[in-house]
């Protein structure tokens, strides 16, 4: 007897709770369905249904097993659908998460745009600062920016994240312009409260040598490789301090500081000018952002496009300099 046909019958048969169900789901005799059912308990060697004429219940190794045969018939199909009709076809419900901010900016409108392309996909955006448990909650992909930590999830890094001061012109022409991290101190920062998760402070490279200072704005030659260069992490202070960094993004447009913020967020206001980036020269390696998913051995087509779609999208420098608009919904 054909093993997959068992495990489409086991499926059928435990979502539906009925034999009778499940067997004219299929067009068959009950019967039918009931020996592909003994077939497949004989085969493994363990009751995975407990069967009297008025229910079905599963057992415990049966519940276990389901859940491992739907993944499996839907990896089936997702690789069916990939090579239907001539090219990749991907179908099936997407789980996507991301931070808050960079989402609702970055990832939210490429969402309508990629299911345009993938109309048999339906997709669920969750926009959260919470590191979500991607296997524990359901989710498919996860976009995070910054250092990843250590875990059993793979990760694609698909862009470049620098952080760097910046500050409207009006407000350096006010007040001056740094010229060495150090010099924070006497400036208005606009900073995430301590709540929030940017724990560290600011992240700055410095030379290792005469204290990281500059020798009348240029860098010395003595410090120009890698190797006397250290990263060092400054907190500083200001009047003004929040938990939303799209607050303080909004308060530094409004001249109230000078804010520590990733390019992503304002790349756009620098070209346009609006924004002006200073102590460039200190400015930290930069990080990454990432498209993170659960270890499979076959990631399904709909999550392995939609990975695919997002580091075209921030692969190109424009697109950080240009967010898209949200996308037309179509006829």
């Amino acid at each position: 007897m054909d093993k997959l046909k068992q495990l489409e019958s086991f499926v059928s048969v435990a979502t539906r709770g009925s034999l009778t169900a499940a067997a004219k789901a299929e067009g068959v005799a009950p019967a039918i369905m009931g020996r592909r059912l003994d077939a497949l308990e004989e085969r493994l060697g363990v009751k995975l249904l407990l069967r009297t004429t008025r229910r079905l219940t599963l057992t415990h190794e049966g519940s276990a097993f389901l859940e491992d045969c739907q993944r499996l018939l839907a990896d089936i199909a997702n690789a069916e659908a990939s090579v239907s009709a001539g090219g990749v076809k991907a179908s099936g419900h997407l789980r996507v998460t991301a931070p808050a901010g960079f989402g609702r900016r970055h990832v939210a409108p490429l969402v309508p745009r990629f299911r345009q392309l993938h109309q048999d996909v339906t997709i669920s955006l969750n926009l959260s600062d919470r590191v979500v448990d991607l296997a524990a909650e359901g989710y498919d992909c996860a976009v995070r920016v910054g250092d990843l930590p250590d875990s059993s999830l793979v990760s694609v890094r698909m862009a470049d994240n620098r952080r760097l001061c910046v500050a409207t012109p009006e407000y350096l022409e006010r007040h001056g312009t740094p010229q060495h991290p150090h010099d924070l101190a006497r400036f208005d920062c606009l900073t995430l409260s301590s709540d929030a998760s940017q724990v560290r402070g600011w992240a700055f490279r410095v030379p290792r040598t005469a204290q990281g200072r500059l020798k009348e704005g240029v860098l010395a030659d003595a410090v120009s490789s890698k190797e006397n260069w250290e990263v060092i992490h400054f907190r500083p202070g200001g009047p003004l301090d929040c938990s939303d960094g799209q607050v303080l993004h909004d308060w530094c447009l409004e001249g109230h500081g000078i804010a520590w913020r990733s390019t992503w967020e304002v790349e756009a206001e620098i070209e346009s000018g609006r924004l002006v980036e200073v102590l460039a020269d200190f400015a930290a390696p930069p990080n990454g952002i990432y498209a993170v998913f659960p270890q499979r051995k076959h990631l399904p087509v709909r999550v392995r496009l939609w990975i695919e779609f997002l580091k075209e999208h921030f692969s190109r420098p424009e697109f950080w300099r240009h967010p898209p608009p949200q996308a037309a919904t179509t006829e």
